[in-house]
């Protein structure tokens, strides 16, 4: 994958990008072909086989004196160990943790950096729900969780999007006012936008997106959806839909990292159910995408979960793409997925015991709970957040 490609347009505006080597490879590439600046933003920067596989590649870049910029979530990242990013300053990477963990500067413990994003130089960008962990490229023994990237082969967008990036790290009062303009590709008829959520200051991008989408959809809408607990404005939207004689279809966790979150969402099965919305667990690997596709023409695909603590807590990041053919590629792909998943009817849910739905219920109240109180906004003494 050469930056020469570029020029000659032959490479796609738009690319679906899989959880595993499909992502990993790409971003190794890509890390090998920047000339100039290289922006890196997660949540999860795990210090393990792959992850160290990744520093070696941006150490290499620093050394032919790419500007390299690491902006790492305090808590999402906190086992990053303190040497290692001694050693990454020492040879001229920019390295810098949101919102330290133990930090008095950021008691506003919900506002968390979710963002899983990498700028090169200003041409390409690879931006979704993957972190930089083992887990997510997977093994032979273990196979890489479930999850999506896009990659955006367009100037336009990644110049924006690097200034964005540059100003978020350095703590610039214009990442807060800073919007991307939608990009559109004539020939591929696709509109490609890059959309935020950080509720605190007013950027409900994701959000309203979703709230639109859903209203305005008027056959089909498929949701991935990990750490699934709508708020009543989002579920009230997917209800309308289904009075609309929408068809909904959820492809959920069966396996999760959380428990708590995964029996909190099987509580609210029924009512789903109830409201003729489909729902299908996946069970090969944990499920950790964050996607939708509303008629075969809007997708988004990103870090922002549906739940409250992404719509009013951490700093999220998506890409929207009204795209027919993109749609389509990656609704073909979400069928296979539906196809090997196990479906939930209301035969299914009689067959557990009183047990497991006491423990579903309390799981349920108390993700409600700790949702609420970990984006309670308590005083404004506290904003300085990052």
């Amino acid at each position: 994958m050469l930056y020469n490609d570029y020029a000659k347009n032959e490479l796609k505006k738009v690319e679906l990008v899989h959880s595993g080597t499909d992502y990993f490879l790409r971003l190794e590439h890509l890390i090998q072909e920047a000339k100039y600046e290289i922006h890196l933003q997660y949540y999860i920067f795990k210090d393990d086989h792959i992850g160290n596989k990744i520093l070696e590649e941006l150490k290499k870049a620093a050394k032919r004196r790419v500007r390299v910029y690491i902006l790492l979530d305090g808590f999402g990242s906190f086992s990053f160990p303190k040497e290692l990013v001694d050693e990454l300053i020492a040879i001229g990477i920019h390295f810098r943790f949101f919102s330290p963990f133990l930090s008095l500067s950021s008691l506003y413990i919900g506002r968390r950096l979710h963002h899983k994003v990498v700028v090169f130089d200003d041409l390409v960008v690879l931006i979704g729900g993957i972190n930089i962990a083992d887990k997510y490229i997977g093994s032979k023994e273990n196979k890489a969780w479930l999850d999506y990237s896009v990659q955006i082969n367009d100037i336009k967008i990644a110049k924006k999007l690097q200034l964005l990036c540059r100003d978020l790290f350095f703590k610039k009062k214009y990442f807060f006012k800073r919007r991307i303009e939608s990009v559109f590709s004539s020939g591929e008829e696709t509109v490609v936008r890059i959309i935020q959520n950080d509720w605190l200051k007013s950027k409900n991008e994701i959000y309203d997106a979703y709230i639109n989408a859903f209203t305005l959809a008027q056959k089909e809408i498929t949701i991935v959806g990990s750490y699934f607990l709508p708020g009543q404005k989002l579920y009230n939207a997917l209800k309308k839909a289904s009075k609309n004689k929408v068809k909904i279809r959820l492809i959920l966790s069966g396996k999760s990292d959380v428990p708590l979150s995964r029996r909190a969402t099987y509580h609210i099965y029924s009512t789903l159910l109830d409201h003729n919305i489909e729902v299908y667990e996946w069970n090969k690997t944990i499920l950790h995408g964050k996607a939708a596709i509303v008629d075969h023409h809007w997708t988004t695909i990103g870090s922002f979960n549906l739940n409250n603590l992404s719509c009013y807590g951490s700093l999220e990041m998506n890409v929207e793409i009204k795209s027919i053919p993109f749609s389509n590629t990656f609704q073909d792909h979400l069928d296979e997925i539906i196809s090997q998943s196990h479906r939930i009817t209301p035969k299914s849910l009689k067959k557990g015991t009183m047990i497991s739905r006491l423990k579903n219920y309390l799981s349920y109240w108390t993700a409600r709970f700790i949702l609420n109180f970990v984006t309670y906004f308590p005083n404004k003494k506290f904003k300085k957040y990052y």
